[in-house]
């Protein structure tokens, strides 16, 4: 296979710098018979969720194409949708580098990132340009220098702009990287917010003439208590979707590994266990009343399947993918 020289080469290199030189090779290459370098032709069956038809159940987490640069790149490689950003209302530079580590025996990453975004309105042009006729959800988030109490006002902003280019919206509360951010995943202040949003997305249905599903993306790191509350949370205030789950800070898996200790957010296969845990538990607390898209740790066609036993009616790669490349695509697509 290709991928193992393709990533042999890039993983000689710093892992943000990886990153920039993959994009600009995708950007290079989009939409040109190079485009066929990266094609795959897959057999996955269509999902129907949140009144969407998916085209397969399989989507690329969000965090990788963070200003929707390589929507279309993305989607000839077999994603049957694709989230982009986190995206904010302001750009934002991000937090110090470098901000990502590799973790090669574990297969992990972790990332203190910060919103790095070129902002929502640069975003949004990049999607118009996109020829990608899937489901496209676009996950938003607040500046960094917002204060927390004033966050709801970023996220409002966010949708206002996004909202007539999205096939769903993802509200992020869970990054570990925005000083204060997963705060808002708990009692008043996400009952606040989830309020403020689900108003807003009725006034926009009624403006645009259509109805945009709003998902919420949850931390791995929620106890037991605070699964209940959430769940009760999102079934009361009507919203169409969870994501579970993003970046963990438990490093009980990683312990004396190179990089172990760096701050930040621990994605990959060290989530996987927990994150299907989550998966299982907001299933049996939401009874079906909306669904769960289950990410972390996603490598294989069975760690694929393992979400969706657990509850999951869709699932999404990111280091998976930074690891096994677009056949790992394939192999859950074509056997999901």
């Amino acid at each position: 296979m290709v991928y193992p020289l393709v990533r042999q080469a890039l993983f000689r290199l710093d892992p943000e710098r990886a990153h920039e030189f993959t994009f600009k090779q995708l950007r290079l290459i989009s939409g040109t018979p190079f485009e066929g370098l990266i094609r795959q032709s897959l057999s996955g069956r269509s999902v129907k969720c949140m009144g969407l038809t998916f085209k397969n159940p399989l989507g690329l987490a969000a965090g990788l194409d963070k200003n929707g640069e390589c929507i279309d790149a993305f989607a000839a490689m077999g994603f049957g949708f694709i989230e982009i950003g986190t995206v904010t209302p302001r750009p934002q530079a991000g937090n110090d580098k470098p901000r990502m580590f590799r973790l090669l025996e574990a297969e992990g990453i972790i990332n203190r990132m910060g919103f790095n975004n070129l902002g929502v309105d640069h975003l949004v042009e990049n999607v118009k340009k996109a020829r990608f006729d899937g489901v496209l959800g676009i996950n938003i988030g607040k500046n960094k220098d917002t204060p927390v109490e004033q966050g709801k006002d970023d996220y409002l902003t966010c949708i206002n702009k996004i909202y007539p280019y999205a096939g769903y919206i993802t509200i992020n509360i869970s990054s570990p990287n925005t000083p204060g951010l997963r705060t808002l995943q708990y009692g008043e202040a996400l009952d606040d917010l989830l309020s403020a949003i689900k108003n807003k997305q009725k006034e926009l249905e009624v403006k645009h003439h259509k109805y945009v599903p709003v998902v919420v993306k949850i931390a791995p790191d929620l106890s037991e208590a605070e699964l209940i509350q959430i769940a009760d949370s999102l079934i009361r205030h009507n919203i169409d979707g969870v994501i579970a789950t993003n970046t963990t800070l438990d490093r009980s898996l990683v312990q004396g590994l190179k990089y172990a200790d760096e701050a930040g957010g621990l994605s990959g296969r060290p989530v996987q266990l927990r994150s299907t845990e989550v998966v299982r538990r907001l299933a049996e607390e939401l009874q079906g009343k909306l669904p769960i898209i289950g990410v972390g740790g996603i490598d294989s066609l069975l760690a694929a399947r393992e979400k969706i036993a657990a509850g999951a009616s869709l699932v999404q790669i990111y280091s998976g993918f930074i690891y096994k490349g677009p056949p790992l695509i394939k192999q859950i697509v074509n056997y999901l």
